[in-house]
């Protein structure tokens, strides 16, 4: 389930290891690495970078897409939303990178913020499933 996610980890760039970061700890790398990217491509925008824009647009579109890849669908409506709103914010992120259209970029980015806020909030009680389901 987090092999998508895992691979899209080690184009985070973070310093932390994959080895030290529990299941928890890579969802959340995961949307930072995502936030830094819209952010970089922001300001390639602005500077007329384009092809710099690109690459930062698609490494988002990437990492969204193994955020996407790591839900467990089977764990019920929550993870369907969840799994229709990363469609979405990938579509969005696709057609900022052809328009080169910031408020895109915006809105993406305060959607993953959002998320990213409630994953935080619920990691003590991840950590003890996990716990308890033997994982970490």
């Amino acid at each position: 389930m987090y092999a998508q996610g895992i691979n899209q980890y080690k184009s985070v760039g973070t310093e932390t290891s994959i080895v030290d970061a529990d299941p928890h700890r890579l969802i959340q790398l995961l949307f930072e690495g995502a936030t830094a990217r819209i952010a970089a491509a922001k300001g390639h925008i602005e500077r007329k970078e384009y092809d710099k824009k690109n690459n930062q647009i698609n490494s988002a579109i990437s990492i969204v897409g193994g955020l996407q890849d790591s839900l467990n669908l089977d764990a019920g409506e929550l993870a369907q939303n969840l799994e229709r709103l990363y469609n979405y914010m990938i579509r969005r992120l696709f057609e900022a990178n052809i328009r080169n259209d910031i408020s895109l970029l915006d809105e993406v980015g305060g959607l993953l913020g959002q998320i990213k806020s409630a994953w935080d909030e619920i990691r003590d009680e991840a950590l003890d499933s996990l716990k308890q389901e033997g994982r970490i």
